[in-house]
């Protein structure tokens, strides 16, 4: 379903939004990677199913799975990379405070497409290493400071270079709890509680999302296996060409051996920790690590003041979609 369309006016032609996009992904990857201390590394796009490795997100979107000539075991497309980057970082011999980032492209065959849902994900996804001790609510603002810096000084470079763009970001970041926002507005469900807050706020990084609060609801899904649900949360910001709040970044500390054993148990997921890379956690033969992922179309959507990210981005729409959009002169790629 599509959000609603008011009076918008594309601010960059097709061309000159080809070269935007390239420009801000080009500038985007430079200016984390350095701010995270982060290389570049080649990703899988997708992974044998046994392992475990790849990522169940809310727990109903199936992976798209196929056999192959040479393997007896299925092999799945990867849903993100949340739990092989451990396996990367150990793998590649990564010290503390180093880290990788890929180009994760994926598939969601069940996604529900709009203004910013695709059934093509493409992102930015990082990881890296750090103690046992970093595990804290600390830490993990200090991160998601660094990114939101990265996320101001693209926009200066973006809008440096195309300067009918308008600045969107306030100077700072808001902290605020799952639990908190929940108290803030008990009456309305978690989606109307984002708008509320981003409405007031432009930018807020909501934290410790997974556990149920006080309407029995979580406040957003979260898999028991890869995120510490007290550790985690999301980076949204307002977008005033859709009217609403826009989630760019999915994060947090990963789990140790206490936080996937109990949020496995919360879920009734036991089975899971029987995998190879839950074992490997268990018994702490991976690295503790934050790590993310950070929308590619989302960011370019924002920034470049698009109303739908089939603007940036090349994918499958409704017929109907398609010839809406059309008649407003909205052209997708």
């Amino acid at each position: 379903m599509l959000y609603k369309i008011r009076n918008y006016q594309d601010k960059l032609d097709l061309k000159d939004t080809l070269v935007a996009i390239k420009f801000l992904k080009d500038n985007f990857e430079n200016l984390l990677s350095e701010k995270l201390n982060l290389k570049r590394v080649s990703a899988p796009l997708f992974v044998i199913k046994k392992t475990g490795l790849n990522d169940d997100l809310n727990g109903y979107e199936r992976a798209i799975d196929f056999n192959v000539s040479f393997l007896s075991d299925k092999v799945e497309i990867v849903q993100s990379l949340a739990k092989w980057k451990r396996y990367a970082l150990k793998k590649y011999d990564f010290n503390l405070y180093e880290g990788i980032y890929s180009d994760m492209n994926a598939i969601r065959k069940d996604e529900i497409v709009d203004n910013i849902h695709s059934i093509y994900v493409d992102q930015w996804d990082w990881e890296k290493i750090i103690t046992r001790e970093d595990r804290n609510l600390n830490y993990l603002f200090s991160v998601v400071n660094d990114i939101y810096d990265v996320l101001k000084n693209i926009e200066k470079l973006v809008n440096k270079k195309y300067p009918i763009l308008t600045n969107k970001l306030p100077d700072k970041i808001s902290f605020i709890s799952s639990k908190e926002l929940y108290d803030l507005y008990p009456n309305l469900n978690s989606k109307q509680r984002e708008y509320e807050y981003l409405k007031k706020h432009r930018a807020a990084f909501i934290y410790q999302i997974g556990y149920k609060l006080d309407d029995n609801l979580p406040h957003d899904g979260r898999a028991a296996d890869y995120d510490d649900w007290n550790l985690n949360g999301d980076i949204l910001v307002f977008d005033d060409v859709l009217d609403s709040q826009l989630e760019l970044s999915s994060m947090g500390i990963r789990v140790d051996r206490d936080a996937l054993i109990k949020q496995s148990e919360i879920k009734n997921e036991l089975r899971k920790l029987t995998s190879p890379y839950a074992m490997d956690v268990i018994n702490e033969k991976l690295p503790f690590t934050i790590g993310g992922g950070i929308g590619q179309s989302r960011i370019c959507l924002f920034f470049l003041e698009k109303l739908h990210v089939g603007q940036v981005q090349s994918s499958i729409w409704p017929k109907e979609d398609i010839e809406k959009l059309l008649k407003n002169n909205i052209k997708l790629l």
